[in-house]
């Protein structure tokens, strides 16, 4: 249920209700508007009185949400939400480039890509640390000396970094990144998404090969209703019979996800289309259909990377792709 107020609404009366609503176990969001005010109500709102709060002076309207995301629903929260990592805003009109290895594989390599990121656009540096692979025989990673290796490339460039955790046993080592990521595979891994929600550290949210729009949103609610606020989704392409790529990037998701949730939004063409030839071609298309960021693969020398080279960009590939993102972003921004 959400309580649209009317404008200036009188604090003593807005109290009262607050109160009278926290009796009755219903929590409380407030979402503060250019033009209005937003109480979302969480909770078991079917004995709740719809008529009696719209009677009162200060609403303006009361409305049942039928969807069952609730705090990742635009409804509750009508303006963009812009969450910063590390002081990059990702959301709210900002347009950001994370950027770095699929893996981490040395201090050399991971320090060496995140300076030739940052001179060409990057804004924050990603890199995997904790690796997980459809064989238990296959490369699994650094694990923490790879966290540790993406401090010291942070250390040394000034970018923040962004890594993927993959359970929650892993989650003190993260205490010092500032983007955790969810990878697909734990797009609905429950425990850590709620363990996440229990933390104020910004979650990029990965959408699963085979999930649809609600069950993503339902993945970023147990975030959210766990208390954090923080989360950006990330479309990384959905399976499909078409075996030409790994995944199919649906733009289509980015516009309509735009009409559901006031959630940051990032595409990841990399992941989707695991081919680095096509990811230039493909990456503003996911601008032009509205993303507030892209996240890329880059690998200063991809024939030689330890996992995914041939989906990863080389640093000059990603500095064209980083200028004509940005220069398309502006321009629908004015047009």
């Amino acid at each position: 249920m959400i309580v649209i107020l009317k404008p200036n609404p009188n604090q003593a009366q807005l109290d009262s209700l607050i109160a009278w609503l926290e009796e009755k176990q219903i929590q409380i969001h407030k979402s503060v508007g250019t033009s209005r005010t937003i109480l979302g109500l969480v909770g078991d709102t079917a004995a709740i009185d719809a008529n009696l709060i719209n009677a009162l002076d200060i609403v303006e309207d009361v409305k049942r949400v039928q969807e069952p995301y609730k705090h990742a629903n635009r409804e509750f929260h009508p303006e963009d939400t812009v969450v910063s990592v590390g002081g990059v805003q990702i959301g709210g009109g900002s347009f950001a480039m994370i950027a770095g290895p699929c893996t981490v594989e040395s201090e050399a390599q991971i320090i060496a890509i995140a300076r030739q990121v940052k001179e060409t656009g990057a804004d924050i540096l990603r890199g995997g640390a904790f690796k997980p692979r459809t064989s238990p025989y296959a490369y699994q990673g650094l694990g923490a000396e790879g966290i540790a290796l993406l401090k010291a490339a942070r250390q040394e460039t000034g970018l923040p970094i962004a890594a993927e955790i993959t359970e929650t046993a892993q989650l003190p080592l993260f205490a010092d990144v500032d983007l955790i990521q969810i990878g697909a595979r734990n797009m609905q891994n429950f425990a850590l998404l709620k363990a996440l929600g229990t933390q104020e550290k910004p979650v990029m949210l990965l959408r699963g090969r085979d999930a649809s729009y609600e069950e993503w949103l339902m993945s970023a609610e147990y975030i959210m209703s766990s208390g954090n606020p923080n989360v950006i989704l990330c479309e990384g392409g959905i399976r499909t019979f078409e075996p030409s790529a790994r995944n199919l990037l649906d733009l289509t998701a980015i516009p309509i996800l735009r009409r559901l949730t006031h959630l940051p939004i990032i595409a990841d063409p990399s992941h989707a289309v695991s081919r680095a030839w096509l990811v230039p071609q493909i990456a503003p298309a996911a601008v032009a259909a509205g993303a507030d960021g892209l996240s890329l693969e880059v690998h200063h020398d991809p024939e030689h990377a330890v996992m995914d080279g041939p989906q990863s960009v080389n640093p000059e590939t990603f500095a064209a792709i980083a200028k004509r993102a940005r220069a398309l972003h502006a321009y629908l921004a004015d047009a």
